[in-house]
């Protein structure tokens, strides 16, 4: 028998592209569908909930300003290296959910997919919503769109790593940055995807994580002036009532939560758009030659 002491990984908040503990140095117990304790998550206090805020924003400028290819170069280097930790997370999930390795490893398989689904997505949702418009004048009409800004996540509590990647990925996929809110049961799988997040090259504030208490954690967030607009996936029924009345303080968009059967189906483009703005610019169009026919 081996007498060497297992190193137990400590986990921690994932905030402008460091690794925190929280401010109040809290944790809490996370076990597994049979009880069995796996870990301390730190718990999040409202003072993270404001710094991971402040990191997101000022992420923003850059993100957005990237181009859609670059995004799409990062949200697919994130699927390689998710690939390259197959293992890890399947056992994670599978603790998390109580699920069989196979079933874990189908989970695992398609979130890296959908991470491949939104990195092709970056740079072709603008054609699809965007473009000319046909006006009563000798104007050009054009219509683009534009990330909101800042959206607070709440990751959905049922499914701990593909649900969070298919709220997350969206978000980022389109310029945004985020604060998330991991499922407060199972933090560990988001957890550790902040980990591979740190070194895939997306820039440090794009994606900040807080597990904790989501009833402690999303007030603070939906009522914060600098949060642009929040996904209340992981909320129930009375908690988002609650963040949609401190929400609609500062006009923040809001996704109300919507029931997910299967969070291996095609998501379709509808959280793309959901955290996007459009932007239309008029132009006046010129006369061309003595016959005055306009370009």
């Amino acid at each position: 028998m081996s007498d060497r002491l297992n190193v137990l990984k400590t986990y921690k908040l994932y905030v402008g592209g460091k690794f925190p503990r929280s401010e109040s140095g809290r944790v809490y117990e996370v076990t597994d569908a049979k009880g069995k304790w796996l870990a301390n998550a730190p718990q999040s206090s409202r003072k993270d909930a404001r710094d991971a805020v402040v990191a997101a924003r000022k992420a923003f400028g850059g993100w957005a300003g990237a181009t859609a290819y670059n995004r799409g170069q990062v949200l697919y280097r994130v699927a390689e290296m998710l690939e390259g930790r197959r293992a890890q997370f399947a056992h994670e999930v599978a603790d998390a959910e109580g699920l069989s390795k196979s079933k874990a490893a189908e989970q695992v398989d398609a979130a890296v997919d959908r991470w491949v689904w939104y990195a092709g997505w970056t740079d072709k949702i603008a054609q699809v919503v965007g473009g000319g418009n046909p006006v009563a004048g000798p104007y050009f009409n054009l219509s683009s769109p534009e990330p909101t800004g800042v959206v607070a996540v709440l990751a959905p509590q049922e499914s701990s790593f593909l649900g969070l990647v298919s709220v997350l990925a969206p978000v980022i996929a389109t310029g945004n940055t985020a604060v998330v809110v991991t499922s407060e049961r199972s933090p560990l799988p988001a957890l550790s995807l902040a980990e591979v997040l740190a070194t895939s090259d997306v820039p440090g504030g794009v994606v900040n994580v807080l597990s904790g208490r989501t009833a402690e954690i999303a007030p603070p967030l939906a009522s914060h002036q600098d949060v642009n607009a929040i996904d209340l996936a992981g909320a129930d029924e009375v908690l988002a009532k609650e963040l949609e009345i401190a929400a609609a303080d500062n006009l923040k968009r809001v996704l109300r939560p919507q029931p997910v059967d299967d969070w291996t189906a095609t998501p379709g483009i509808d959280r793309l758009t959901a955290f996007l703005e459009t932007k239309t610019v008029w132009h006046p169009t010129g006369s061309l030659g003595a016959s005055g026919s306009a370009y």
